[in-house]
């Protein structure tokens, strides 16, 4: 019998020249898959990464497995596809802000509304990067770009709530500076079934360069991000002394040890929780006023379209009566024509 194959990060990458620009941070959002895929137990011919257009929808060249490059905002509609036609594959979609939520936005929402069982990588830079600085569904409000040159007027998607809107059952968001926690949500994206949303903030160093430093220097950022985990409670900070709790219906900071705030005054992280009301409240979160909430924020059960898809194909061949071209032929009201 021969031995299995132990798979590595070099097995995952191509022979082919690595075309981002230099800094960009596509490049440490595809070091974080390359070190996650092999940690799945997957075999390497079952993986199948497809893409839409954009600077990220450049990945299926450079990752060593099936890939397809589709075409603009269509990812979605060729991943589940492939998906619900070869059940067994891993399935990766890897599309950006644009080609995900501009002309990719139907496709988007009814992908995560069927719950298909494949993983979604959202690289969102706030920018269209590869057709040179437009702005996206996700940039912010008075966004001065190439076509907004006054500040955009438009209010930008938030892709967790829009995600959680669709009746999401997996989200979670991680920034392409920390390649072990991208790693690390990205396994638990392949373990989770149904459709996983996985957000990756991304810095676009020539159109849209430090859209996430509020919330990445070195000196502030763990003040400024919470990571959170299943089953913790909800606390952050550089001396690990702040914390979240509801007040109301929203969420507030406190800091442990004043007002007689003890570590069992602090939320807990539910991913687990049906009920979307605490998991909305993450998504929502923004610096100055609140931290940025990074790590898996939702993950709960829910029924997946591409098993229902083969049940339903198994229960109806049990109940028919037709077995074959004759059973069909012959089925119904027939005439013999003489």
């Amino acid at each position: 019998m021969a031995e299995e194959q132990v798979l590595t990060a070099k097995d995952f990458k191509s022979d082919q020249e690595i075309r981002w620009c230099p800094g960009c941070g596509d490049t440490a959002i595809f070091s974080s898959v390359t070190k996650a895929l092999p940690e799945l137990g997957i075999k390497h011919e079952d993986y199948a990464f497809i893409s839409g257009i954009g600077c990220s929808s450049r990945f299926p060249y450079y990752i060593n497995t099936y890939g397809f490059h589709g075409i603009h905002g269509r990812a979605a509609a060729i991943a589940s596809g492939v998906k619900v036609a070869n059940p067994s594959l891993s399935v990766w979609e890897i599309t950006g802000d644009g080609d995900a939520m501009a002309i990719g936005g139907n496709h988007f929402i009814h992908l995560i509304r069927r719950n298909i069982d494949l993983n979604l990588i959202l690289f969102n830079n706030q920018i269209y990067g590869l057709t040179k600085g437009q702005f996206s569904p996700t940039s912010n409000f008075g966004q001065v770009t190439k076509t907004s040159p006054y500040g955009t007027i438009e209010r930008p998607f938030n892709p967790g709530e829009l995600t959680i809107g669709s009746q999401g059952s997996f989200f979670a968001r991680t920034i392409d500076n920390n390649v072990k926690l991208t790693s690390e949500v990205l396994i638990e994206a392949a373990k989770h079934k149904g459709t996983s949303v996985v957000e990756a903030l991304q810095n676009c160093v020539i159109f849209n360069d430090d859209a996430y430093a509020a919330i990445t220097d070195k000196a502030t950022k763990e003040d400024r991000q919470i990571i959170l985990n299943h089953g913790k409670p909800m606390v952050f900070g550089k001396n690990s002394d702040k914390g979240l709790v509801l007040e109301g219906k929203k969420l507030k900071v406190v800091t442990l040890g004043q007002d007689g705030i003890g570590i069992n005054d602090i939320l807990v992280h539910d991913t687990k929780d049906p009920d979307p009301t605490i998991h909305l409240c993450l998504v929502r979160m923004n610096y100055p006023e609140l931290p940025v909430a990074l790590g898996v924020i939702r993950a709960v059960e829910m029924p997946v379209y591409n098993e229902l898809v083969v049940k339903q194909i198994e229960d109806i061949q049990s109940k028919s009566k037709i077995r074959c071209m004759d059973d069909l032929m012959n089925s119904g009201s027939t005439w013999i024509v003489e």
